[in-house]
């Protein structure tokens, strides 16, 4: 799962009015007219989930980094699995798709320095702040750039809203506050749909937005409660080698240098600068905020080395039976982030056990048991994306460049990181009320006698972190759903202590490893509602859409209008 996302300017410019939906599944949606067999339990092997997720998070992998050693051995895996499942090389006769990328790492960094002249500030890379760049200079350097606080960085037109309005941040750098300004909000009523983030709150927005105001450096405050997520993941995700799309010669305007500071430092340099944050903050989550110059510069540079590499989306498929030209897809992401920040014990490698060994595992567990069932009368489509970690990148390039036409594409399922603490009576639904699709997922719920709660931190953003995110904008229809917070065995309170445990000690980090006593009896049941939820659609005649008024209803309806025999 993705905290950074990085520089997509060009292809995410359509997102900028997306907001997270967080009301209860199966409400708003016209389950009248749609065509939902009953499709019994799939046969899926526990000892599949075991034997794939160990080996793709073994050090063996080395933390599957695209384009490195453990792409190579993650492919050789996938294809022969696949294969063997029963599925056909999705791509014609190739079971790979490729992704052109670069690979940019940054080395020699100089300190990030802050001065009014008379007062330097002095802050050491990776401990109290990260940047990269995302162009493609051999350096990238920052000197005496004017800091110009900007709220939290949002210009949104059919909002009224612009923290940029009546100030010139042209080789200026922007210092940002993460999330929206109504984060803080009980409900999900307000300007930016309350505490559910919205695309503006997100740090990709927030940067992209930053370069096409022309700012020579970015730099996001991080506050762990707004950002959901400690500065030990900023750290191991913002060092090292980042990955990006190829831009060519025609690349969506960029800064210099994007980058977070440690909310301790920041609140060093406000009252530096003769300002208080907090009280800032609380004036830049009023409409009419105004951008204050902090009277003081920034100083810093840092070398790149520079890779052009092509990585692989890995994709199978199982022919349909009498509708083989439609299509259901089933997504998870094979890669993970390589060697990165050590644990205390001296280990660099982020295996991705569960973050997204577990979802890869899952696309042959449940290749496996649809072979079995034999084909269904559409076809089902197997796709292990490339470059989650760095921003999606495998999934937008399948989405921009889709083996098989999305007009054609009945919807779909994403997998990203299973929760293995046992059994729960729910499934957590990121995103629900927006799609048709919830008449699938309320039928496949009732079959196994489980119940939907809708994503208890909408405030984290995840509906912007997965790959399901860039199938849906442009119009698939996606389902995202998480295991359960409300456990068999210790109910909410166990269930929120083991999603606290993985988000503070495991997630981005190197501790995230495979454990040979977790317990997979909820994984498997998450598993066979994911097998209902696919087979229903792949035996279904019905094309579900958005719900009337979504975001994505309009790119759905427009392009099946002008679709020959699809939707």
């Amino acid at each position: 799962m993705t905290t950074r996302f990085a520089g997509l300017g060009a292809m995410l410019a359509g997102a900028l009015a997306l907001a997270a939906c967080d009301a209860i599944p199966g409400i708003g949606s016209d389950e009248t007219a749609l065509d939902i067999p009953e499709v019994a339990a799939g046969d899926i092997s526990e000892a599949t989930m075991k034997d794939v997720t160990r080996i793709l998070s073994s050090d063996e992998f080395e933390g599957r980094m695209p384009g490195t050693v453990g792409e190579e051995k993650t492919i050789a895996l996938l294809t022969e699995r696949f294969e063997k499942a029963g599925l056909k090389p999705g791509n014609g006769t190739s079971w790979l798709q490729q992704v052109p990328l670069v690979e940019i790492t940054g080395k020699n960094y100089a300190p990030l320095t802050i001065t009014d002249g008379d007062t330097d500030l002095v802050y050491d890379f990776g401990k109290e702040w990260v940047g990269v760049t995302y162009r493609e200079d051999a350096k990238a350097q920052i000197a005496n750039s004017e800091l110009v606080f900007v709220g939290y960085g949002i210009n949104a037109p059919e909002k009224g809203w612009n923290d940029y309005e009546g100030i010139d941040v042209k080789g200026k750098t922007v210092v940002i506050l993460v999330n929206d300004p109504d984060w803080q909000s009980e409900g999900l009523e307000g300007p930016f749909n309350g505490k559910a983030m919205t695309y503006y709150g997100r740090w990709t927005y927030k940067f992209e937005e930053a370069g096409r105001q022309g700012a020579a450096g970015a730099l996001i405050i991080h506050d762990t409660a707004p950002a959901s997520y400690g500065w030990n993941v900023v750290e191991s995700s913002w060092t090292g080698p980042q990955a990006y799309p190829q831009y060519g010669d025609n690349p969506p305007p960029m800064t210099l240098m994007n980058g977070w500071v440690q909310l301790d430092a920041a609140r060093v340099l406000f009252k530096a600068a003769g300002q208080d944050l907090d009280g800032l903050t609380k004036a830049a989550q009023q409409k009419g905020f105004k951008s204050v110059p902090l009277g003081m510069t920034a100083s810093t540079s840092f070398e790149n080395d520079f890779r052009s590499f092509t990585s692989h989306n890995i994709i199978g498929i199982l022919p349909g039976s009498d509708a083989a030209d439609e299509y259901v897809i089933h997504t998870a992401h094979w890669d993970h982030l390589g060697r990165c920040t050590p644990a205390p014990d001296g280990d660099d490698i982020c295996n991705g056990a569960v973050d997204n060994a577990t979802g890869t595992a899952a696309l042959v567990a449940l290749a496996e048991a649809h072979a079995k069932a034999g084909p269904p009368r559409r076809s089902l489509v197997f796709l292990a994306v490339t470059a989650e970690e760095s921003g999606l990148l495998g999934a937008y390039y399948y989405a921009a460049n889709p083996v098989y036409p999305l007009d054609k594409t009945v919807g779909g399922i994403n997998m990203d990181a299973f929760q293995v603490a046992g059994p729960a009576k729910d499934v957590t639904v990121v995103g629900p009320g927006k799609s048709q699709l919830d008449a699938f997922l309320d039928a496949a719920l009732k079959a196994d006698g489980r119940v939907a709660t809708p994503n208890p931190k909408p405030e984290a953003g995840y509906y912007y972190r997965s790959d399901h995110f860039a199938f849906a904008k442009r119009g698939v229809p996606m389902l995202y759903i998480d295991g359960g917070e409300d456990l068999v065995e210790g109910g909410r309170e166990a269930g929120a202590k083991v999603a606290a445990d993985y988000t503070r000690d495991r997630y981005h980090g190197p501790k995230d490893e495979y454990d040979e006593n977790w317990d997979w009896s909820g994984v498997m049941g998450d598993l066979q509602l994911f097998y209902r939820i696919g087979r229903m659609m792949a035996m279904s005649t019905s094309w579900p859409n958005w719900n009337e008024g979504d975001e994505f209803r309009g790119v759905r309806d427009e392009a099946c209008a002008a679709s020959d025999g699809g939707c």
